[in-house]
């Protein structure tokens, strides 16, 4: 079974050494001095050892069951979420007024990573809650915020997301549920929604339902669209749980990964929903929910990839199997471990300089939020805003890379179920689809966010990376390692997007058949800017005589394996995008 332990250390150079959260203006900020934040961490770092890490492959191995209309999940799930609600995790970085301990949305993202990469499938049914807190917060009435809010913060209910219909997921505008009025203010909710995460469950006391549905007088499409608070129990005057409402699980999805998160099929008939928001705006709404669920998704791929990594390193260190070309390495055993073989070598590092860069990025993009959300920073907002689709698109995709790669450096182990590697693959594949499939990410940057504010965001993003390159130019091993090739990493992108602007409007189909590549370029340089700005703090600290030399090295040789054996894969991008549409086009429907 694999064992997980949270990489505190990096988690802490990422806050302090590049984001110097303690130092930052940010509101709220000051309280994350190194101290707290460590404790913090460690105490998140127990509870996802001890406790969620145990219950992973129990979860993929007992899934969840639906009898006499109740779903249950695995055995040891009730417990450990009763202490995820007992230590006030959910809470941890939502309003104090309902219960929460108000810290900024960095921490609960670090935080986030490692009860992520211990158990992704538990850990779903809190992320949605806050997610469905937060659209709450942003678009419910001061009487919702009072009746929900402090039971979902501290976990006593429940919340989800209520999207898809059988005959559509990304065309939300095709939906049929159906929202009746009624004299008291309150809507009959009929339909049937698909693919609903934690949809109903044995851990909390109600389930609250977000759904999206359609009202008298919207109109066609998305225009006509509303979102319904829907609880699985209608609440008392007392401010509990009543009545049941006439919502109900259809059945449980059988699926190739997390088996421990119970994916409904839930079925409305005629069930009591209030509306959240103005009336045909529900879009709005629920892509509040659904900005912050895309950031939490990109976390998952790269929390898969660390656990994988994980389990991975430790297994090149312990199994043995030929001989290093240089010469024996373990002399007096049977053979030497395999990490010392020049392919293990590169899986590991593929892995470590993915991880290790996506943390920084997905840490940095939490930064962001909080200034946009704690500053009114419209420029902040407008770079999360644009880095968003990276986020998911890339970093899940090449999560579960990383997945596969872990099961690779297992070899035969890695394709046995007791080793736990396949499982983390399996779990990591789901996130390349929900909260909007990654094609659809790409679609989102090239279609819409690039030209958002007439492309303002895209050129701070390149004035970002030009300033940093400037800035540091001086420093002669830091520009030939690092910055040089993010340099040219990022003319690559601006290529890309001149090449979108010049063929776009003549020839739709010849920048979304590049769409893809770009996200990925895209990510490239984020990562690859990351690195840079890593590298710089590492090299500094071994300057000042920094005591744990040899984590700062070794940040500064995974950085450089990045620059050199990853970062060059911007041109490759670049070339297919240049390439146009026809290659991707020119084949008839009919000859596929």
């Amino acid at each position: 079974m694999p064992v997980y332990s949270a990489p505190v250390k990096d988690i802490q150079f990422v806050l302090h050494d590049l984001l110097k959260a303690g130092e930052s203006d940010i509101p709220g900020y000051q309280e994350l001095s190194r101290e707290f934040t460590a404790a913090v961490l460690a105490e998140a770092g127990k509870l996802a050892s001890d406790v969620l890490a145990p219950l992973n492959a129990v979860g993929d191995q007992q899934g969840c069951r639906l009898e006499n209309g109740t779903v249950h999940t695995p055995e040891g799930f009730a417990d450990a979420f009763a202490r995820i609600r007992e230590g006030g995790w959910n809470g941890l970085d939502l309003p104090e007024e309902f219960g929460g301990q108000g810290l900024p949305y960095l921490l609960g993202t670090a935080v986030g990573e490692i009860m992520v990469s211990a158990n992704m499938a538990l850990n779903m049914y809190q992320g949605l809650t806050h997610g469905a807190i937060n659209a709450l917060l942003a678009h419910g009435t001061e009487d919702q915020k009072a009746t929900y809010l402090p039971k979902m913060v501290s976990l006593e209910w429940t919340g989800t997301m209520n999207l898809t219909e059988p005959h559509c997921g990304t065309d939300l505008g095709l939906i049929r549920t159906k929202a009746t009025p009624r004299d008291d203010g309150s809507y009959a909710i009929t339909g049937q929604k698909i693919f609903i995460s934690a949809g109903d469950h044995d851990l909390a006391r109600n389930v609250i339902h977000l759904v999206l549905a359609k009202a008298p007088g919207g109109g066609e499409g998305t225009r006509g669209i509303s979102l319904f608070l829907v609880p699985k129990f209608i609440i008392d005057a007392d401010g509990e749980p009543g009545v049941r409402n006439a919502v109900s699980v259809g059945k449980i999805e059988k699926k190739m990964g997390i088996h421990g998160n119970a994916t409904c099929v839930m079925d409305y008939d005629g069930a009591t929903g209030y509306l959240v928001g103005e009336l045909h705006h529900g879009m709005r709404a629920m892509f509040t929910m659904m900005n912050e669920a895309r950031i939490g998704v990109g976390l998952q791929g790269y929390a898969q990839a660390e656990a994988a990594l994980q389990n991975a390193r430790a297994y090149a260190h312990e199994r043995l199997q030929g001989r290093a070309t240089s010469g024996a390495r373990n002399p007096d055993g049977p053979a030497d471990p395999i990490i010392v073989h020049p392919d293990v070598r590169r899986m590991l590092l593929d892995q470590k300089s993915f991880v290790e860069g996506a943390r920084a990025f997905t840490l940095w993009g939490a930064q962001l939020i909080d200034r946009a959300r704690c500053n009114d920073d419209a420029a902040a907002e407008g770079m999360i805003s644009l880095l968003t689709p990276v986020i998911k698109g890339v970093l899940t995709d090449r999560g579960f890379d990383s997945t596969i790669l872990a099961q690779q450096v297992f070899g035969g182990h890695g394709y046995i179920e007791e080793w736990g590697m396949s499982q983390l693959a399996r779990d990591a594949r789901i996130a390349m689809i929900y909260e909007g499939a990654n094609g659809i990410q790409a679609l989102d940057l090239v279609g819409r966010k690039l030209a958002r504010d007439g492309g303002k965001h895209v050129m701070a993003f390149f004035e970002l990376v030009r300033n940093f390159i400037d800035e540091n130019a001086a420093d002669a091993a830091l520009k030939a390692d690092f910055l040089d090739p993010l340099a040219k990493a990022s003319k690559d992108l601006q290529a890309a997007g001149r090449y979108f602007m010049e063929t776009g409007m003549k020839d739709p189909d010849a920048a979304l058949s590049g769409s893809y590549d770009f996200m990925h370029l895209f990510g490239h340089v984020c990562l690859g800017l990351m690195w840079a700005r890593m590298a710089r703090v590492a090299k500094a600290a071994l300057e000042d005589g920094a005591a744990d030399r040899n984590f700062y090295q070794a940040k500064l040789a995974t950085g450089r394996y990045y620059m050199t054996r990853q970062l060059p894969a911007t041109s490759l991008h670049l070339a297919r995008i240049q390439s146009g549409g026809a290659p991707v086009m020119s084949l008839e429907a009919q000859d596929f």
